[in-house]
């Protein structure tokens, strides 16, 4: 008998569950441990924060679901992990013990990192349900008194999608509620252009991104360090392609949304082996810790080195086709190793990604994620804000169902159909 620990329960460590419940051996137990009692539909934020979504909309409780499947959930935070030892310590003072162990935690947000950025500060977030609800009480202030906006995403950011879709779908609520005239509006980013994205673009990311924005009114600031946030007022150094400085900013806002950069949480940092200087897991081809050896991770806490060098710092993001592929062979690799075998199974770090700009989108495929790719793929349209409506409705009846399946890999399938009859 076996106790598989899950630490993380979002996009990654639900169905790393559900999978792993599936795959191990009757006598094995599974256990989720997680600091939020209910699951985040995370991709939907930044409709929540418009008021387009409720929490109820886009949570679900975990306890109800977990035990139905016979999955035992600890809803109580890691406080710190003890490899050497084989446990962690909950924030509860207690100790849960494990003989295979999936770090599914994504990651902290880095806040801290710029003065006055974040909730705490001058800006909103969207990275989490209570973030958006919170961004949402503050838009509905701002709505009765428009003025400027300043939106983006932070050096060292790496999930780049959530801010472009924040800045359209502002514009597209600012344009119903007929203020848009009233809203000037800067993205600022860390990327070297426009629809970088952390990739070194995708297909045409860059121009179809570059003439959403053009076709909006919004102007952009790339190559952008943000140095500090104070109330009202974002101060921002603009670099050249050699790092000297091309410009300085002094950005004015009335409502103000800046994607931080990520670190890995507490409970991990500076444990020798594991992790990187920024905390993330390092994992081998089968993610596993080469260290560690019983010990795994998934999702948005592993580590990934930058695609290039750019003169500010952009992470790399990691997608939830992507996050799919790595519960898919880490399941399939620690049922292996229950079975006295060997891992055999690698994922393929592919990167998807449905952009909704509230009234139409962005989509894009790349296969692999780094260039050069086999697939290099990016289309517009409408039909992009109905799929991720479609997508929402989807995984969320899967995760109610408790049912494991690709359903990243189902989603695209079907875009794709639906592409190809477009011509």
């Amino acid at each position: 008998m076996a106790d598989i620990v899950i630490m993380g329960a979002g996009i990654g460590g639900v169905p790393m569950a559900f999978e792993m419940k599936q795959l191990a051996r009757k006598e094995d137990k599974v256990i989720v441990i997680s600091d939020n009692p209910y699951f985040q539909f995370t991709p939907s934020n930044p409709w929540a924060a418009v008021g387009w979504r409720k929490k109820a909309d886009i949570t679900i409780d975990l306890a109800s679901v977990f035990k139905k499947q016979g999955i035992e959930f600890i809803a109580d935070g890691a406080a710190k992990l003890n490899p050497d030892k084989n446990t962690i310590d909950l924030a509860s003072g207690k100790t849960v013990a494990y003989d295979y162990l999936v770090i599914a935690t994504g990651p902290e947000l880095a806040f801290d990192e710029v003065p006055g950025l974040g909730p705490d500060g001058f800006t909103q977030s969207i990275c989490s349900i209570d973030h958006a609800v919170d961004a949402n009480v503050e838009w509905e202030k701002f709505c009765a008194d428009p003025g400027p906006i300043v939106v983006g995403a932070v050096q060292g950011a790496s999930c780049y999608g959530p801010a472009y879709e924040f800045a359209m779908i502002m514009d597209t609520e600012l344009r119903k509620r007929k203020i848009r005239d009233k809203v000037p509006m800067t993205f600022v980013t860390a990327e070297p252009y426009v629809g970088h994205l952390g990739l070194g673009g995708v297909g045409d990311t860059k121009g179809l991104l570059e003439s959403e924005m053009r076709e909006r009114h919004i102007r952009w600031i790339t190559n952008a360090k943000v140095d500090k946030v104070e109330e009202g007022k974002m101060s921002v150094t603009e670099l050249k392609a050699d790092g000297e400085v091309a410009n300085n900013h002094e950005l004015d806002f009335k409502y103000s949304m800046m994607l931080p950069a990520f670190r890995g949480i507490p409970a991990v940092r500076d444990i020798d082996g594991l992790v990187n200087p920024r905390g993330f897991i390092i994992v081998d081809k089968h993610q596993r810790s080469p260290k560690f050896k019983n010990i795994f991770s998934v999702g948005v806490c592993i580590a990934i080195a930058p695609l290039e060098a750019t003169p500010v710092a952009v992470g790399v993001p990691k997608t939830g086709f992507m996050i799919e592929s790595m519960v898919a062979a880490t399941s399939h690799n620690i049922a292996e190793i229950l079975r006295g075998k060997e891992p055999t199974h690698e994922p393929t770090w592919n990167a998807f990604c449905l952009a909704d700009f509230g009234d139409s989108g962005v989509a894009f495929l790349a296969q692999p994620q780094n260039p050069p790719r086999n697939l290099n793929w990016s289309a517009d349209g409408k039909w992009v804000h109905f799929a991720k409506i479609a997508f929402e409705k989807y995984f969320m009846r899967k995760i109610r169902k408790g049912q494991s399946e690709p359903y990243y890999e189902k989603a695209i399938m079907k875009m794709m159909n639906v592409t190809r009859l477009k011509g």
